[in-house]
């Protein structure tokens, strides 16, 4: 779910606490800690290695959050456009900066660039003759690399070597692109598929350490909440033989849904879509729903979209998908760091 603009920018439970230990090993945390955290992407004026940053990044900490993944942004003008460069977004000594400042936090670090396309996504990316793509790779495994240098320079608990590239999976670049990322980083390696479908024709699994997966599939009405747990279970049973036949664990990149009415039958949907009514109460219990459901052995980590480095972001006015100053920050406390108060809470028991 990739949303700011360049300018502004059993056999599966074993495998999953085996993979996690190289995961989380170089933050310190305990070797069977499941990556559990946010997304965070660098406000405006307010960039990784900043007080307010790490006045957010403390904030993340306090409800529970075992890591985040930062997420520096890679920007072409066209889904057919080779011409794949870095954004300015953050900056290497910024992507430095938030990684150092997590870990003195005692958080996993996940580094996860994403490809921003203006007015469409990373997933319609799709070259007109194979000398496009060709091209757009070699940009590709070059931003990548720089990347993954500082990844591996400060220790990075894990990279991901792409995001939603739904479009690109199927070509032969992908093998050599992985051996290269190998060669600068030495941490784990993973891919984020475009929900459970692209998990299931993903070719390159085994060359890689875990199976990353964004889920944002149509959940139905708002009101619907026995049907939304039928459609998380069913995801969380495909995800479940994914993880048995590639025999790795899961790791949930991103989750996550807008505080605003409709948002269930659109999660993928940003507010720069459709104006609507805020409605805080709904995303929090889509995300209480999909921790309860995703909370199964196969799955070695949730990450929620998303968290900003600006500490006031968010609020109950906000139709964002920022958990920040809403209620769904109460049950996330609830489901990571077991702060549950039963009184207060925002949502009713399933």
């Amino acid at each position: 779910m990739t949303v700011p603009p360049r300018a502004v920018l059993s056999l599966v439970a074993a495998v999953a606490i085996g993979a996690l230990s190289g995961l989380t090993a170089r933050s310190g945390a305990a070797p069977d800690t499941p990556l559990d955290g946010f997304n965070v992407i660098a406000t405006p004026g307010q960039p990784f290695g900043s007080e307010s940053a790490k006045l957010a990044l403390a904030g993340a900490k306090r409800l529970g959050a075992r890591a985040v993944a930062v997420v520096p942004f890679l920007w072409q003008t066209t889904p057919a456009s080779p011409d794949l460069v870095r954004g300015n977004d953050i900056s290497d000594d910024e992507l430095r900066a938030g990684i150092r400042d997590a870990h003195a936090l005692g958080l996993a670090v996940v580094v996860k660039p994403h490809v921003w396309v203006p007015q469409s996504w990373a997933g319609a990316i799709n070259m007109t003759s194979d000398a496009d793509w060709r091209r757009w790779f070699a940009n590709y495994r070059r931003e990548l690399g720089r990347i993954a240098r500082t990844a591996a320079e400060e220790n990075a608990d894990a990279l991901a070597i792409g995001t939603e590239l739904s479009g690109t999976t199927q070509r032969p670049e992908w093998s050599d692109l992985i051996g290269a990322a190998r060669s600068i980083y030495a941490g784990r390696l993973f891919y984020v598929a475009h929900n459970v479908e692209e998990t299931q024709r993903v070719p390159f699994w085994q060359q890689l350490d875990a199976i990353g997966v964004s889920l944002y599939p149509p959940l139905g009405a708002d009101g619907d909440r026995a049907g939304r747990r039928a459609i998380m279970r069913a995801i969380a049973d495909r995800l479940d033989a994914v993880a048995t036949q590639a025999g790795k664990p899961v790791l949930v990149g991103e989750v996550g849904l807008r505080s605003a009415r409709g948002a269930a039958a659109r999660p993928w949907e940003s507010a720069e879509e459709r104006d609507a009514a805020p409605s805080p109460a709904l995303q929090a219990q889509v995300l209480a729903d999909w921790l309860d459901v995703l909370n199964r052995p196969s799955i070695g980590g949730v990450m929620i979209w998303r968290w900003f480095t600006d500490p006031n972001a968010g609020g109950l006015t906000d139709t964002d998908f920022t958990v920040q100053g809403k209620p769904a920050e109460q049950v996330v406390a609830c489901a990571w760091a077991r702060k549950c108060d039963a009184e207060e809470s925002p949502i009713a028991a399933p």
